[in-house]
């Protein structure tokens, strides 16, 4: 990743609650006994919910969302923000908690594909929307001079595998995927194949390709219920003239130690000529690298719930020790009482607490979303995501904006900026 320029902002991670409304299929599944439903919210208290189960308990959130809430309505209120803050260079994760069947895939829109009613859009497509709507303004100004390089990537992990979803051949025949630290501790990915998009259909056309690929399975409680977890990714990359800047050793950006060839874009010669020519007159290019991950997290619940044998109990118990492992992150960041005296994160105890590294406690404006059932049957899942996802609420990420002198790889331009300086040395002596 690019160095980051600036202050880095402590912010919290942002939780929000969806309550998913009781379907036709939900009722004629369910037992008639257990259909009663226990979850009640509160015009007056939006960020409040309550269970009614065998004691009353009350949880607090940053928003909470009722049953008749519309995907545009969670859009605007928890994610339309967010996607402003991922073109302003900060990296950006939204995640999908809860039990299998409670909305986790409808909300996200991984599944998204054309045949899907405007109105039932999930937040991958309307995010894109925003995206590439806010691009083509950014082009059309006269005022703002950069240029935007775009591109998707599809992973799942399936029985702890990490699998490119949108990698060419066969499973067995494509580069296996790797986890990788650089030398600051930002988590990339190798071997993982990133394709540039340039418009909204582009990036659903891959997103339905990676989710036709990505594992599936009818549980009792769902009849295409995902076996894996799925991060979709969306990877920015903008050369912007910086007007702020007054000269070329401005102090907004840092500079790193020993520059990554793998995180800066190097400048074309065309614009480095550029760049060397306006120094003085209104600035300094910089390149802003910055990440969207949209995670679809498998469904949470105990094996009996689902019938599971064979193959399908195997994925469960995989699904659940990777949430497992995530749980026990959360709690070692957002625990108070645990937070006081733990040192040691467990971020490397499974692939999925691995990938999220940075968007938990780490360099990223992060937003969980926590799906769970009203229906009295479901309440002991219901409680426990609503546990899991209160302590996700004290984690503090460092948010920043990554940032990066353009050039900076490029001897060339540094071989004139040096001449420059020496220049601009001897005639204030």
């Amino acid at each position: 990743m690019a160095s980051t320029g600036g202050g880095s902002e402590k912010v919290s991670v942002q939780v929000v609650i969806r309550v998913k409304p009781l379907t036709a299929h939900d009722l004629e599944n369910l037992p008639t006994r257990f259909q009663r439903q226990i979850i009640t919210t509160s015009p007056y208290a939006t960020n409040q919910i309550v269970v009614e189960g065998e004691k009353r308990q009350v949880f607090s959130f940053d928003n909470v969302f009722p049953p008749e809430t519309t995907q545009e309505e969670i859009y605007d209120k928890s994610v339309e923000n967010l996607v402003a803050k991922f073109i302003e260079g900060f990296n950006v994760t939204i995640l999908a908690y809860g039990q299998t069947s409670s909305g986790k895939t409808h909300t996200m829109g991984t599944a998204d594909n054309p045949s899907i009613p405007l109105d039932s859009k999930g937040i991958i497509p309307r995010a894109m929307a925003t995206l590439f709507s806010t691009i083509n303004s950014i082009h059309q100004s006269k005022t703002d001079h950069r240029k935007c390089t775009i591109k998707v990537s599809f992973i799942e992990i399936h029985n702890e595998d990490l699998i490119d979803l949108l990698g060419e051949g066969d499973e067995e025949g494509r580069p296996s995927v790797q986890i990788r630290e650089d030398s600051k501790g930002n988590i990339y990915w190798s071997g993982l194949q990133e394709i540039k998009v340039n418009n909204v259909d582009e990036v659903i056309n891959y997103l339905a390709i990676g989710s036709q690929h990505r594992q599936v399975g009818a549980t009792d409680m769902n009849e295409k219920s995902s076996r894996s977890h799925a991060i979709f990714s969306v990877t920015m990359t903008q050369q912007k003239l910086n007007t702020n800047a007054t000269s070329p050793m401005s102090p907004t950006f840092s500079r790193p130690g020993t520059p990554s060839s793998r995180s800066i874009s190097r400048a074309p010669s065309r614009a480095n000529s550029v760049m060397s020519s306006r120094f003085d007159d209104i600035g300094e290019w910089v390149t802003i690298t910055s990440k969207f991950h949209f995670v679809d997290l498998a469904g949470s619940e105990r094996l009996k719930r689902t019938a599971a044998s064979g193959d399908r109990a195997k994925e469960g118990i995989a699904i659940n020790s990777g949430l497992l492992a995530l749980g026990n992150v959360i709690s070692a960041l957002g625990d108070p009482n645990k937070a006081r005296h733990t040192t040691h994160i467990p971020y490397r105890d499974s692939k999925l607490t691995r990938l999220l590294q940075d968007s938990l406690g780490g360099n990223a404006k992060t937003l969980l979303i926590a799906c769970v059932s009203p229906a009295e049957y479901n309440v002991n899942e219901t409680v426990n995501t609503l546990k899991y996802a209160n302590r996700a609420r004290n984690i503090k990420n460092s948010a920043v904006v990554n940032q990066e002198e353009m050039g900076w790889n490029d001897v060339g331009h540094l071989q004139s900026l040096v001449i420059k300086l020496r220049q601009e040395n001897n005639a204030l002596k």
